[in-house]
């Protein structure tokens, strides 16, 4: 089992028949002793920034399901730290979070665009051991994260690009059926 780290991809193994995860890729922002959390990368949501948000009204955005967890709350992934200040970076230019008032005033200046940040509702976590008890079971197949798979992918591709870029067995995985007892 590969070191886990903040950066991260956990890719869903194609047989894992939680719904909240079933063929999904999750970018890990935190990965401590008391637990770990991070986003659902491939999961879309309904509802456009600014169907969620007042301060955001006409602005015509995106926004993914990034778990289970909390889905009352609003994150974001950027790769524009010299435009929005405050984020934390996850892995090589990928950042979490920052001035989300800049933010809301780049994007109505139409200075961000689909590119550059990424919105989720709602976030993926593990309380203390497991995460690790999950990838002992192979629940999970990591790699490291790029901003490829975080902010240029269309969406439904993420999960299969991800397996295929690993390649030998894993680019066999993206045929798999969901599930095998229906074959």
């Amino acid at each position: 089992m590969a070191d886990i780290a903040p950066g991260t991809l956990l890719i869903s193994d194609p047989f894992l028949k939680d719904p909240n995860f079933m063929r999904t890729v999750v970018l890990l922002c935190e990965h401590r002793l008391e637990g770990s959390f991070g986003f659902v990368l491939n999961k879309s949501f309904d509802q456009e920034l600014g169907d969620l948000i007042k301060n955001a009204d006409g602005i015509r955005f995106p926004v993914y399901d990034g778990g289970p967890v909390q889905k009352d709350t609003l994150h974001f992934l950027h790769q524009c730290p010299d435009l929005i200040p405050g984020g934390i970076e996850v892995t090589d230019g990928i950042f979490w979070g920052g001035d989300f008032e800049e933010v809301l005033s780049l994007l109505k200046l139409n200075k961000l665009d689909k590119n550059d940040i990424r919105f989720f509702l709602g976030y993926s976590g593990w309380g203390e051991g497991q995460l690790t008890g999950e990838l002992e079971q192979k629940s999970w197949i990591t790699r490291e994260a790029s901003k490829r798979f975080v902010f240029s992918m269309s969406t439904p591709q993420i999960w299969k690009a991800a397996l295929k870029d690993l390649g030998g067995e894993y680019s066999q995985m993206i045929n798999y059926p969901i599930d095998p007892q229906l074959n």
